[in-house]
């Protein structure tokens, strides 16, 4: 038995004190981002033009909201298939009628299709890292270079983490099937994976929208 005096398993409660942490930690780099905000002096700018003074060419926004736009409604879409990897342990036994239903009843489909959407996602973001770098911005370029690369850099290393949890549970359940005796295990893989969704809500908003 898991269960503390507060009638929570106690890894419950672990999962949520280390994505308290990860709150703080999280929103101290959001801080930074905001307080450093519009403050470099040189370009590339997030949205506003600048002109290189090298070669007197301008440039626009480097920020590319389609491209982000697409990223995190991929990500919003893996926690839905989250949601239904949990739900189809937690139903291992219930009767599948035809091979439509095992398919999608299967923890094994919603399990590797949460992990490819997570890989998806960090494929946009090494696609928008290698272009930035490419139009001349890097950590080193400016403020705004050095807050945002940290900061969608932690996140992306804290999907990265979740992807690698998710393909962990994949092996498992290929190896001797997740029971519903396993559903904590993938709960708390679960919780995880919907705080570093919430998060990226967050930074998209903060970063790629306001200007």
């Amino acid at each position: 038995m898991h269960y503390t005096t507060t009638g929570l398993d106690n890894r419950k409660i672990a999962i949520w004190a280390f994505i308290g942490s990860e709150c703080m930690l999280f929103m101290s780099l959001i801080s930074t981002y905001l307080i450093y905000k519009g403050k470099s002096i040189v370009g590339p700018y997030p949205h506003d033009s600048w002109t290189d003074p090298m070669t007197g060419r301008v440039f626009h926004g480097i920020l590319d909201i389609p491209v982000t736009s697409a990223s995190t409604f991929v990500l919003l879409m893996s926690s839905l298939t989250m949601v239904l990897a949990l739900a189809a342990v937690q139903n291992r036994h219930v009767p599948k009628h035809s091979f439509g239903d095992r398919l999608l009843g299967s923890s094994k489909t919603w399990l590797f299709t949460t992990a490819l959407l997570g890989a998806v996602f960090l494929g946009f973001q090494a696609f928008e890292f290698t272009a930035f770098v490419n139009e001349g911005l890097t950590i080193r370029t400016n403020l705004f270079g050095s807050t945002f690369f940290t900061l969608t850099g932690f996140h992306g290393a804290h999907v990265s983490a979740g992807v690698l949890w998710l393909l962990t549970l994949l092996a498992i359940d290929f190896k001797r099937g997740l029971q519903p005796s396993d559903e904590m295990a993938v709960d708390l893989c679960a919780l995880y994976w919907h705080f570093v969704d919430v998060i990226w809500i967050a930074i998209f908003t903060l970063i790629y929208l306001i200007r």
